[in-house]
């Protein structure tokens, strides 16, 4: 059995900066990343599915939060019912994997999971509701794991967004953020001693990863776009930490020519240009104008900044920088009865996790980017598991 467990925004550090002793405790009877690095661009959507499909955004077809699809006339977001469609889905996720070689399935909120990606439903699933509590969250996991064991499902997920939330409107280095943590740490205690108390410890691996990490971002960096390019001449689809650009037709070059090299703090590439550590750029969905920007840095518009409501939350932390920024870098812990105790391995990329969790389930996997050997390295052997 498996449990693959979200704490969105989780940066690298915070394990050893927080209260986190439940954690800490399931790391030293496991594996332990030093940092995970996330794919390109750093959000939550495309790392979610990620982790799961062992496929680069480029290749699974989620490649932001907010997506412009030219095939489709109404665009993805995170919120929206476009979500839900199984068109915009690529590649084969776990829980997928799971239910064609005979596995129940339970990926609960995670992202990707409301939709019959390859034409599969899991065997559970909820449609996303932001207002369920943590607690509930955790009632939720236990009372599937309670199940008889033959509805039981053997790949679940728990996704949990506070540190998350916390990060962005407080920042990394908040007490909000230390509270929100702590609270999280707590969650995986209560999820932990459930499995004990069902007696399942012996046949459960718990994996515990982030999707990103998050930097503070200072009031006094922003980039304004309508100082360099006619706001009319673009549909901007994203904008923040990166940005997204889609010129009204003939503007393309124009658009372009008008914003490269016009901010110390902004590079503009066309997608192709993109450099080739990215693994970005040859999706159809992706925009024809990328802007990476500089940590901390913000970009946006007079015009967004002068309606953005007073009652807004507030923006003391961001996300969607280079993946090589250690700001950016995310959690992975796992702990199970096939999984080597008290491991810390170098950063690795999160295409490798999904290879690891067909390994823990041993279910052969789908076609992916990530390497096997990469997460067989953190797997007992036959002669360790005999000397436990």
């Amino acid at each position: 059995m498996l449990l693959l467990i979200s704490f969105d925004g989780w940066r690298w550090d915070y394990i050893d900066r927080v209260p986190a002793p439940n954690l800490k405790a399931l790391a030293a009877r496991g594996v332990r990343a030093a940092e995970l690095i996330p794919s390109f661009p750093t959000f939550t959507f495309p790392n979610h599915y990620t982790i799961v499909t062992g496929l680069y955004p480029d290749h699974h077809g989620i490649v932001q939060n907010t997506i412009d699809d030219l095939a489709y006339a109404e665009r993805f977001t995170m919120s929206a019912a476009t979500a839900r469609e199984g068109r915009w889905w690529g590649g084969e996720p776990m829980w997928v994997t799971a239910e064609r070689q005979g596995l129940r399935s339970a990926p609960i909120f995670w992202p990707g999971s409301e939709a019959p990606a390859g034409g599969v439903r899991p065997t559970a699933w909820l449609p996303f509701d932001d207002k369920v509590s943590t607690t509930d969250k955790v009632g939720q996991v236990l009372d599937l794991l309670a199940l008889p064991a033959e509805r039981r499902p053997s790949f679940l997920t728990a996704y949990f967004s506070e540190v998350d939330h916390a990060g962005h409107e407080n920042g990394p280095d908040s007490p909000e953020l230390i509270t929100a943590a702590s609270h999280l740490d707590e969650a995986l205690g209560q999820i932990v001693d459930g499995v004990r108390r069902l007696g399942l410890d012996d046949r459960m691996t718990l994996v515990v990863v982030s999707d990103h990490g998050m930097t503070p971002t200072p009031a006094d960096r922003f980039i304004f776009l309508d100082d360099y390019v006619d706001p009319d001449s673009i549909d901007f689809v994203e904008m923040g930490a990166f940005l997204q650009l889609r010129p009204y037709p003939g503007l393309l070059d124009a658009v372009y020519r008008q914003l490269r090299g016009r901010h110390p703090h902004l590079a503009v590439y066309k997608r192709e240009e993109l450099p080739a550590r990215f693994h970005y750029g040859r999706n159809p969905r992706i925009t024809p104008i990328i802007g990476l920007l500089d940590q901390g840095w913000t970009v946006t518009t007079h015009e967004r900044e002068a309606a953005r409501r007073p009652d807004a939350p507030p923006r003391n932390g961001a996300h969607g920088y280079d993946p090589q920024l250690r700001s950016m870098h995310g959690l992975f812990v796992a702990a199970g009865p096939g999984v080597r105790r008290g491991l810390v391995v170098a950063p690795f990329e999160n295409i490798h996790i999904y290879d690891f969790l067909c390994a823990i389930l041993r279910l052969t996997p789908a076609k992916n980017d990530g390497d096997p050997a990469v997460g067989k390295a953190w797997l007992v052997t036959g002669d360790q598991r005999r000397n436990r």
